[in-house]
């Protein structure tokens, strides 16, 4: 039972110092690649004269799959090193020879110490192999899952370039606006924001220019449309008035220059259209947008 055990444990060993494995190799996401995507997406948005919120949203399956990849790599590699130690320390002490164990003159206790530090260390590489064995599905499964957002990214990318000549019609059709007066808006959004005021009661308020934002709010071209106080998500009747609300932008829009908006952890955008698409979690209630409606303006 033993000596089976043991075989096992050193073709599963074997098979971590090189053997062919039982999966196929996944091939580690390109770094040249993501740059080249990257730069791509970074001149678009630029193009389309803000940001895209389709390829805000791949960008950062790609940013979390590849950061899984990489810290499941580096697990993989320390845990494949506890291996290789547990196996070398084995190999030192070296196995417990029966008839010593039985001699006169040999401490039986000592033996039998040395026994169950044989039979600890065999359990414990066992488990730190089964391990390994986890860990390399796992990482061959974050190795395809971001190549295959890279992927996506690369489609998305292609999509929106398929689309400029539509985007460039608007772009001409609403001008290029600053921002100035004390409020540090875009007229647009000034105009935009009243009209909204107009349609619809904001009881809880509006936040506009968000200087050293890196996105629209820190251009003046995006306000916040607040639909409960900070930090609690809209329900009932002011849930409504948040779908009310986009519902009119989204009918609205392109008369109006609204870019894109986003609400309850979803985006519309009127540049690249195809309704609502959705948005990873961003971790809280404010930041997935479920208690304001986020408009930008052209």
């Amino acid at each position: 039972m033993r000596i089976g055990r043991v075989a096992g444990l050193v073709a599963v060993l074997a098979g971590l110092l090189g053997l062919p494995a039982s999966l196929p190799a996944a091939a580690d996401p390109s770094p040249a690649d993501l740059r080249k995507l990257t730069k791509q997406a970074a001149e678009l948005e630029k193009r389309y004269r803000g940001q895209i919120q389709s390829l805000e949203e791949v960008k950062l399956q790609v940013k979390k799959a590849t950061t899984t990849s990489g810290t499941l790599l580096a697990q993989l590699k320390e845990a494949q090193a506890d291996v290789g130690r547990i196996a070398q320390t084995a190999y030192m002490v070296g196995p417990v020879d029966t008839f010593r164990l039985i001699a006169p003159n040999v401490d039986p206790y000592v033996m039998l110490g040395q026994a169950a530090s044989m039979t600890y260390m065999a359990d414990e590489r066992t488990r730190r192999v089964e391990n390994v064995q986890k860990l390399i599905e796992k990482s061959r499964a974050a190795k395809i899952a971001a190549n295959d957002k890279i992927e996506k990214l690369q489609k998305e990318i292609k999509k929106l370039q398929s689309k400029q000549r539509d985007v460039e019609k608007l772009l001409a059709k609403f001008g290029f606006q600053q921002p100035g007066g004390s409020e540090g808006l875009t007229p647009r959004m000034i105009a935009v924001r009243a009209d909204i005021m107009q349609n619809f009661p904001m009881k809880y308020g509006v936040g506009c220019l968000r200087p050293g934002d890196p996105g629209e709010h820190g251009k003046g071209r995006a306000c916040d449309f607040m639909m409960s106080r900070g930090g609690t998500r809209a329900t009932g009747a002011d849930e409504a008035r948040g779908d009310a609300l986009a519902d009119y932008l989204i009918k609205n829009g392109a008369r109006i220059g609204v870019m894109y908006i986003i609400w309850k952890q979803r985006y519309y955008d009127i540049r690249s259209g195809g309704g609502w698409d959705p948005m990873s979690d961003r971790g809280g209630i404010t930041a997935n947008h479920y208690d304001h409606v986020h408009v930008s303006v052209f």
